[in-house]
């Protein structure tokens, strides 16, 4: 009976490393994040706008969290010489205002992660919830996101002159600012093929839901930005999409407030 155990034993690990080995194990993983990450993003769209703007929000100043602390590292050695004020400077106004800014952009690991985690989790709650309220991502959304980040570094930071609410409006519109022209360069410079133009939304729309793979499909079944409003089961099934995307696509169709919009419009 022993002998017969350690046999399974023997042909489940040999099993396992031919799997492993027929297939590319980075591949697998990356396959299985992508899943995860398409799941993941089906499930938040489904929430109520609090909840999504609250989970995103947090997802974001993680992430934002985590960079911070790495340049915060790199300029660790800056931070520690600014740490003191020069003899003489006693409790003038202005030293105190110059040393705050400097440790504000030159701090260690902790202070660079809580700015940066406020900056990109403020930016990114506020464009969610201006794209839910909206129903369209533009350079609007973008620049309102930016002016509420830097108004949020600015007063998390202590950033600015001894006037915080004016520093912080300063700096709320310097960051939109520049937000709005990176956003604007950023469309100069990534103009879609002349033929693509009628798949403008479509391409926005699988790229939220991890399926651009699938916008070969639409265009060859020439299921143009128009037609999305009118895209039913039968219509998708015959551009060759499966029954899983057919779903995640039309759920998203009828959430979504633009695509309402466009469907009232046709009805009157």
């Amino acid at each position: 009976m022993g002998e017969g155990k350690q046999g399974v034993v023997v042909m489940d690990v040999a099993r396992v490393s031919k799997d492993l080995a027929g297939g590319n194990p980075i591949a697998q993983l990356q396959a299985k994040y992508k899943e995860l990450e398409t799941g993941f993003k089906a499930w938040l769209e489904k929430q109520s706008l609090p909840v999504e703007a609250a989970v995103i929000t947090a997802t974001s100043g993680l992430q934002g969290a985590a960079i911070g602390g790495l340049m915060g590292t790199l300029t660790n050695d800056v931070s520690s010489s600014l740490t003191t004020l020069p003899p003489g400077s006693g409790t003038n106004p202005d030293a105190m205002a110059a040393l705050k800014q400097a440790n504000a952009l030159a701090g260690g690991p902790l202070v660079q992660a809580r700015n940066f985690a406020v900056m990109t989790g403020v930016n990114a709650g506020i464009s969610c919830v201006m794209k839910r309220l909206r129903g369209k991502e533009d350079v609007q959304n973008s620049m309102v996101a930016a002016f509420g980040s830097g108004v949020m570094f600015t007063l998390v930071s202590g950033f600015g002159g001894p006037n915080q609410i004016g520093s912080a409006i300063s700096s709320g519109l310097v960051f939109a600012l520049m937000q709005g022209g990176i956003y604007k360069l950023g469309e100069k410079f990534s103009q879609p093929p002349t033929e693509d133009i009628y798949y403008a939304k479509t391409r926005s729309m699988l790229s939220s839901l991890g399926l651009q793979n699938y916008e070969k499909n639409f265009k060859k079944g020439m299921l143009t930005d128009n037609t999305l409003p009118l895209l039913n089961d039968s219509a998708l099934r015959d551009a060759h999409i499966p029954p899983g995307p057919r779903l995640l696509i039309l759920d998203h169709i009828q959430r979504d407030p633009e695509f309402k919009a466009m469907r009232g419009g046709r009805k009157v």
